[in-house]
């Protein structure tokens, strides 16, 4: 197939198997994750054969999920400012060896639920410190027209081992007990890390200081609050989260006392939910050709609403089986296209940190729903809560009419790469600021309100990419002179927040530029601002004031 006809008809659902290095780690990772199936396999059944109340049965889904929420940010910024590949390394060797201490603990017959619940946690903080790291990297291994296809097919992958694994998983508890199933799933960890110690990423040579983890948290959060494209995304993610969660959650009771069965049959439950997903996965490229975002996401609401709503009624395991089947297309579905948009909306120098929001905002909804739905079943019975689940849903579903999806695949946010850094009269070192940078702008009275319309867009890019205490100021004697204004820590962070700036950005840029009487060049003046009594009591005579100013405790 030419360029041409591969543009004519969309991104091939597996093109991205085009790229060896994303193949290899996809193969990979989909052994990591049958192998993390079986031990979900043996966890939830094992909680079950202790005896555990419904509540803990349900924590056991909880327990794996709540760590994405505490530490996906703390991820996202360790995925931004470090090695991506080395992070995962230590993640999927952290994993291995409490793996190994979980199967050797069921072996010896020393697990009790709460230190069932201790281990799960701790293979779920590995994987929370993993995914950051692994979505970022997709986006670097494949081009950006192929990356909704990646997202699908990372899901597929993961759906393809909820399809097998958990079945697998059922026969190897049923016939080896809980143990072997850990013990497999610490084994399915060694491809994934012979992958990775031999892939060599290309690494760009960091111009700046690395910022500090501190700075750089801060920094994905202010991005996703100034992007209202993300903040609607993680909205409906959280809503998303915590109803999609109880058909997991609740899964192992659904086998055992809705249609009577053993662990081969939550094995098959389980695989009945995950054909859906890779089916799902494999035909949500054509959907979305045919549907609008939010039109697709309504979709695969609707889908899990169905499915938990025949499952709270069916005692057939057939049955129970189809609507699994559809849920799971529902469940890929959404997360997929949850997770394609944050991608597409986010520059590279912070999607580690919008990808981990993104799955504090899922997994988090999923975390609590997954408690919520074990104490409604205690109190109200399995069926009431699945019947809920659809209805929470449903109103997520709803959430639309006020909240739509954002379509964010043309925005370009690629590097401007216009701005140079000025040669300076002044000696400045990196840590020096505050620095305080002016724009002045000339505005004819005609063209005064759309000016001040995309001020409102400039102001929001500026404070999003990192600009502090942003102003816009009217001379009094020459009323057709604005002057915009922020400030930044250092100068450092000043040459950070001029790099920042993406080709989506500089339409704003030049609009503003056009409305500049005459077109001049915009007159743009970068200050230090100074603590003059500081600089004088450590001055013999005013030239220290000709020197830069380093000291961060000085710093006005």
């Amino acid at each position: 197939m030419t360029d041409s006809d591969r543009q004519r008809s969309g991104p091939s659902p597996l093109g991205p198997f085009r790229y060896p290095v994303f193949r290899n780690v996809w193969i990979a990772n989909l052994l990591s994750r049958f192998g993390g199936l079986i031990q979900s396999v043996g966890a939830s059944w094992l909680m079950v054969s202790l005896g555990a109340s419904a509540t803990l049965i349900s924590l056991v889904q909880t327990s794996t999920t709540l760590p994405i929420m505490l530490f996906s940010l703390l991820a996202g910024a360790l995925a931004d400012t470090f090695d991506r590949r080395r992070l995962m390394l230590i993640a999927q060797l952290f994993m291995l060896v409490v793996s190994l201490m979980l199967s050797l603990a069921a072996w010896f017959d020393m697990l009790t639920p709460g230190l069932l619940l201790a281990f799960t946690f701790l293979i779920g903080t590995g994987a929370a410190l993993n995914g950051p790291a692994w979505q970022a990297s997709v986006g670097d291994m494949v081009p950006r027209d192929d990356l909704p296809s990646a997202v699908a097919l990372n899901s597929m992958g993961f759906n393809v081992a909820r399809s097998t694994g958990p079945a697998v998983g059922g026969l190897i508890v049923a016939a080896f007990g809980a143990a072997a199933a850990f013990a497999v799933n610490a084994v399915s960890y060694l491809g994934l890390l012979f992958v990775l110690a031999r892939w060599r990423p290309p690494r760009a040579r960091a111009r700046l200081q690395r910022e500090t983890l501190g700075h750089a948290m801060a920094a994905g959060i202010r991005y996703v609050a100034l992007s209202p494209a993300i903040l609607t995304v993680l909205m409906r993610s959280v809503i998303f989260g915590l109803g999609a969660s109880a058909i997991p959650a609740l899964m192992p009771l659904v086998a055992r006392d809705l249609v009577g069965g053993g662990p081969l049959t939550f094995g098959l439950l389980l695989g009945a939910f995950g054909v859906g997903a890779v089916v799902g996965a494999y035909f949500s490229g054509g959907l979305r050709q045919r549907l609008s975002t939010e039109s697709f996401v309504r979709l695969a609401l609707l889908a899990l609403a169905a499915a938990s709503g025949i499952t709270a009624f069916s005692n057939i395991v057939v049955l129970t089986m189809a609507a699994l089947f559809v849920g799971g297309a529902g469940w890929v579905l959404a997360l997929s296209t949850f997770n394609v948009t944050v991608q597409m909306a986010s520059p590279r120098w912070v999607v580690g940190r919008t990808l981990a929001l993104y799955q504090m905002s899922a997994f988090g909804g999923m975390a609590v729903g997954s408690w919520l739905w074990g104490g409604v079943t205690e109190h109200a019975g399995l069926a009431t809560a699945l019947l809920v689940s659809a209805g929470v849903s449903l109103g997520c579903l709803a959430m639309g009419l006020l909240l739509p999806l954002p379509t964010a695949q043309k925005l370009d946010l690629e590097p401007l790469g216009r701005w140079k850094e000025p040669r300076l009269a002044m000696p400045i070192e990196g840590r020096s600021g505050p620095v305080v940078t002016t724009i002045e702008y000339r505005i004819d009275d005609d063209k005064l309100r759309e000016f001040l319309q995309l001020m409102v867009e400039r102001r929001r890019i500026r404070r999003r990419d990192g600009a502090r205490h942003w102003s816009l100021l009217r001379d009094l004697e020459q009323p057709d002179i604005w002057v915009e204004r922020y400030d930044t820590a250092t100068w450092t962070e000043t040459v950070r927040h001029n790099e920042r700036a993406t080709k989506a950005d500089a339409e704003i840029g030049e609009r503003l530029r056009a409305l500049n009487t005459g077109h001049d060049r915009q007159r743009v003046r970068r200050m230090l601002a100074r603590d003059l009594d500081a600089v004088l009591d450590d001055a013999d005579d005013t030239a220290a004031l000709d020197q830069p100013l380093t000291d961060p405790a000085r710093q006005a």
